[in-house]
């Protein structure tokens, strides 16, 4: 190979490098800065294909979507100084290129510190001035909201991000309230199921009681309709047998005679002692029962 070639070669890669870190392209989701010996003049990048010059410049990228900040658990004390241990997150994503440089360097991690730390310190002066109740359900929906306006000011000044939404994961107790907590919830439980039952057993007397009142009244009116029943039936059989005997009186006297005889003799080891002559055995001497 000639001289004449192999500088050609040298031309060509020489031409080939320079081409290469000339262009460089900016995605939709990301956002860039460029420094030229180590000076930014180029605050916020377009997304598209640019061109900058080899080896002066020097392009910085970094994640324009929304990112998400994890914050490790921290204790906070309510305005009832109880002790609370909170877990929360944060959503936030880069408003001011410019800024958000400035202040971070372009390290997303150094960011999400940053932002964790402000999040911290709202949420103890939040959390502070408000009941236990107001934090755990009664008002945690309006204190993120206040906590959010609160820190996306501070940070878009500071930090040049946007915070879009803070949120709480979990809050709980200390182990060492814990057990004392569960044990007056479960107190307040039960003496709530005894008032229950009390009330319960209350009404159930009151049922009973009226359903036995209810029964009594029921038996009492069943007794005397079918005393009434009776009373009638007695009348009307005795209306019958006044009546039969009435039509024929010897006749009638007759049969009443034949059952008692019946009766009397039913039993063969019965003993009785009766007059011949009384009125008990006059059919069985006479059949028109003649003395």
């Amino acid at each position: 190979m000639s001289n004449r070639s192999f500088l050609g070669l040298i031309v060509l890669a020489l031409g080939l490098f320079v081409a290469a870190n000339s262009v460089y392209i900016v995605s939709e989701y990301e956002r860039a800065v460029v420094l030229r010996f180590g000076k930014l003049i180029n605050p916020d990048v377009e997304p598209g294909l640019h061109v900058k010059i080899p080896l002066a410049d020097k392009l910085r990228k970094f994640d324009g979507r929304i990112l998400t900040t994890d914050a490790r658990p921290e204790s906070y004390y309510t305005i009832e100084n109880k002790r609370l241990i909170v877990d929360s997150y944060s959503k936030w994503r880069i408003q001011d290129v410019q800024k958000y440089y400035k202040a971070t360097g372009g390290d997303e991690a150094v960011a999400a510190n940053l932002l964790a730390s402000r999040v911290a310190n709202a949420l103890r002066d939040q959390v502070g001035g408000r009941t236990l109740h107001e934090v755990v359900s009664g008002k945690r929906d309006e204190l993120m909201h206040e906590l959010t306006l609160e820190l996306n000011g501070v940070a878009n000044e500071l930090l040049g991000i946007e915070v879009l939404d803070i949120r709480v994961k979990r809050i709980d107790l200390p182990e060492d309230v814990s057990q004392s907590v569960f044990d007056r919830m479960a107190a307040d439980r039960e003496k709530e199921a005894r008032e229950y039952r009390s009330k319960g057993a209350e009404q159930a007397e009151v049922i009973r009681a009226d359903a036995d009142r209810q029964v009594a009244v029921l038996e009492a009116n069943a007794y005397r309709d079918a005393e009434k029943v009776r009373g009638e039936g007695d009348a009307t059989a005795a209306a019958t047998f006044a009546n039969a005997y009435e039509q024929d009186p010897n006749f009638y006297a007759f049969v009443r005679s034949l059952t008692a005889y019946k009766k009397s003799f039913a039993n063969k080891g019965d003993l009785m002692v009766v007059d011949p002559d009384s009125d008990f055995f006059r059919y069985l001497k006479d059949i028109n029962g003649k003395k």
